[in-house]
């Protein structure tokens, strides 16, 4: 499974990619907003980092007509970018119609199989499942997520299914349990799955049985 980074923020993305995590990020305008910065340089500046899928997502969901002129600027930015289009009507006519002109999407803003099957038929690149929304309500939001995941098996779609909301690293477990092609994180989540408390007694254990014996690399 592949790891997006959910952020916009360059120290974070940089951070990841030095851990060799990161094999995509995924921006929207609420993390693009948090840092302050213009939305073109920003995501210019994430690709010249990260040699992956880059999302910069259209802000116009009322009017296909708009969302398409957005979308050919931000695809224009970088070989990199995925268009990420918000779903509904609009969005999937212009989702069939970047398809047709071979620029990649993120369809974003999913949480239901049907929602799923719909962009996946327009021809959606990424298929972004939100979890924790859906938990919040008292409902399993990874339901989705292993209904997509067979959808796509069965029906041979090229569209890969994106976790997305994710929140705790059970939220990875089950992604992973689930087949899901990616996930994308927030770098909090990320730093967390490298933690286990016996990884810690383990590595203090070899340190002191080390120092005590006077060991050393001569």
């Amino acid at each position: 499974m592949k790891f997006f980074i959910d952020t916009a923020n360059l120290d974070e993305i940089r951070t990841v990619a030095e851990m060799g995590l990161v094999d995509g990020v995924t921006t929207n305008p609420t993390l693009l907003a948090k840092e302050g910065r213009g939305f073109k340089q920003t995501i210019k500046e994430i690709c010249a980092m990260v040699d992956g899928p880059v999302s910069a997502e259209v802000v116009s969901a009322s009017s296909a007509e708009k969302m398409l002129e957005e979308a050919h600027t931000v695809a224009s930015w970088h070989p990199n970018v995925v268009v990420k289009i918000p779903f509904g009507p609009e969005g999937v006519k212009v989702i069939r119609q970047l398809t047709k002109e071979g620029i990649r999407t993120n369809v974003t803003l999913m949480f239901s199989l049907t929602q799923a099957h719909i962009a996946a038929k327009a021809g959606g690149t990424f298929l972004s499942l939100f979890v924790g929304r859906v938990d919040d309500m008292a409902t399993d939001g990874m339901e989705a997520v292993r209904d997509a995941v067979d959808m796509v098996h069965t029906y041979s779609f090229a569209s890969e299914v994106l976790v997305a909301s994710t929140r705790h690293p059970l939220h990875i477990v089950e992604s992973l349990r689930a087949g899901a092609h990616i996930a994308t994180v927030p770098f909090k989540t990320l730093e967390l799955l490298y933690k286990h408390p016996l990884t810690d007694l383990g590595l203090g254990k070899f340190t002191d049985d080390w120092q005590k014996a006077g060991l050393n690399f001569d």
